[in-house]
């Protein structure tokens, strides 16, 4: 049994790497996947495009990209917790800059990225409709910004290449040239966006990600992944003018984003969108990866944030907690960071943990818990308002990208030389939260972005353009070596022959 799933696991990794399609700059039409199912069928472009949509709903788990992007920096932390949370140290090993290229989280990105694309790419060369075809070149290209950005090689197949053949491998400033190029070539005949519904590839989210291309161009096209990096002044206006094309605005309430009916909020430009009671697309490990057993909702308690970065909050910031009547009677406690007494739903009730003690959480938290500490330890952090109807299938949409990200990419991109003038942006945001706006300086916009969008997948991205990445920390007292900028290429892949090993594993 056990060599029957690991013949089933070499298989799917090659398809996931073998599948993936690509071609010359002049070429609309891609070759490399096939344009029949196994019953002969001609294949069904409007089912793969749904596959590649649905595929969004992977950046959503607790593992995957999501851990590999915040896991891997001072924001989140998966200590063990007794005989919990182990998985042969897999958390641990995210957060402590440890892992391997067998590494299971690490694996588990590398085809899900890829097997997404080549959904893409079955709509793309299969005759799908312009409309279908337009999505499925945003999608690929969202797709492959963030196999360029954890890995720095991106494999593909050359137009007319037998599926027989080891696909091509980009490096990294080519696979980057490549999909500016395409998104600049589709972005006007993406649609607008829809109102209360970002949900579908539009020319707003074409815009956003254009803008973290440019924005991280100088870290794609270094030639050290570890830096240093120089950030070309005209990079930097192309992320100013792709910001200031977006028409989205702030919503006025930061929570609006986080809320079962967030598809309503205007901040929000690229979603994942989910349906109450219906495919909730995993959205409640938002809640459960983090939350003890014995609160509402009950959790896995896990995951925690380190004190480091949650002291970066001003207790004013209401960023940090959000509470309603609504969210207390059902719940307890408030969104957001947990610290403190727990409760029971309507807040007066203290809970208590598994052994009888009051349920408190603490700051203070190491990566192998044990004794009293054990279900206490770390704050922990729920971003998205649980859906009180839906708890397993809430109508919280996964935001992918949203307008206050857009805004302090402008600004970033001017403080780096870019033309422009950051104007009012760290005033909107710092008043929409109730505290002091932040310096539009460097180290400014960098605390900003820590404490407006924590847990929302882009920590990795920031601190390593910022070069903090490999820096000591407070679970991490020492230096990483620099080979950790980048992921490895799983082991398994390596069967592709044109794949090499990233430097130093």
């Amino acid at each position: 049994m056990k060599r029957n799933n690991l013949i089933k696991g070499f298989l799917y990794l090659g398809i996931a790497s073998f599948s993936i399609g690509c071609t010359n700059l002049d070429e609309e039409i891609l070759d490399g996947v096939p344009t029949k199912d196994s019953a002969g069928n001609a294949t069904n472009t409007a089912a793969s495009l749904v596959a590649a949509y649905e595929g969004l709903r992977d950046f959503n788990g607790q593992g995957g990209v999501y851990a590999m992007d915040e896991m891997s920096t001072d924001a989140m932390v998966g200590p063990t917790r007794g005989g919990d949370w182990d998985d042969n140290g897999a958390w641990r090993q995210i957060h402590t800059h440890t892992w391997a290229p067998d590494h299971p989280e690490v694996r588990n990105a590398w085809n899900s990225l890829l097997s997404n694309a080549y959904n893409c790419n079955l709509v793309i060369e299969n005759g799908g409709t312009a409309a279908q075809v337009v999505q499925a070149r945003f999608l690929r290209a969202w797709y492959y910004y963030n196999v360029i950005d954890l890995f720095g090689q991106a494999p593909y197949r050359p137009a007319g290449s037998a599926l027989t053949d080891d696909p091509k491998v980009w490096k990294r400033a080519e696979a980057t040239e490549f999909f500016i190029k395409e998104l600049e070539a589709i972005i006007g005949a993406l649609p607008a966006r829809t109102a209360n519904d970002a949900s579908i590839a539009n020319k707003d989210a074409a815009h956003f990600l254009l803008a973290k291309f440019y924005l991280n161009k100088a870290v794609f096209t270094a030639a050290d992944p570890a830096g240093p990096y120089t950030f070309a002044a005209a990079d930097m206006t192309k992320v100013v003018q792709n910001v200031d094309a977006i028409s989205n605005t702030l919503a006025a309430n930061y929570w609006l984003n986080f809320s079962p009916n967030n598809n309503t909020s205007s901040e929000i430009i690229f979603s994942s969108k989910n349906n109450k009671g219906g495919d909730g697309g995993n959205m409640q490990s938002k809640w459960r990866m983090s939350n003890h057993y014995n609160q509402t909702p009950d959790g896995w308690n896990g995951f925690a944030t380190v004190a480091d970065y949650y002291s970066n909050f001003n207790a004013a910031d209401a960023r940090r907690t959000y509470s309603t009547p609504d969210i207390i009677r059902n719940f307890g406690n408030p969104a957001g960071f947990l610290e403190g007494q727990m409760f029971k739903p309507g807040g007066t009730e203290a809970l208590k943990d598994r052994n009888g003690n009051n349920l408190v959480y603490s700051k203070e938290v190491t990566l192998i818990t044990s004794g009293k500490s054990l279900e206490t330890a770390g704050v922990r952090a729920f971003k998205y308002v649980p859906d009180f109807d839906n708890i397993g299938q809430p109508d919280n949409d996964l935001i992918l990208m949203r307008y206050a990200d857009a805004l302090l990419m402008k600004a970033e991109a001017i403080a780096r030389g870019g033309s422009g003038s950051v104007g009012d942006i760290m005033t909107r945001l710092a008043t929409r939260a109730g505290v002091a706006p932040a310096p539009a300086t460097l180290d400014g916009i960098y605390a900003e972005r820590g404490r407006e969008l924590w847990w929302e997948g882009w920590r990795r991205n920031d601190a390593i353009r910022f070069g903090k990445f490999l820096a000591a920390r407070g679970l991490k007292p020492y230096t990483s070596d620099k080979k950790y900028v980048l992921y490895p290429i799983p082991a398994q892949a390596l069967f592709n022959a044109n794949l090499t090993q990233n430097p130093g594993y």
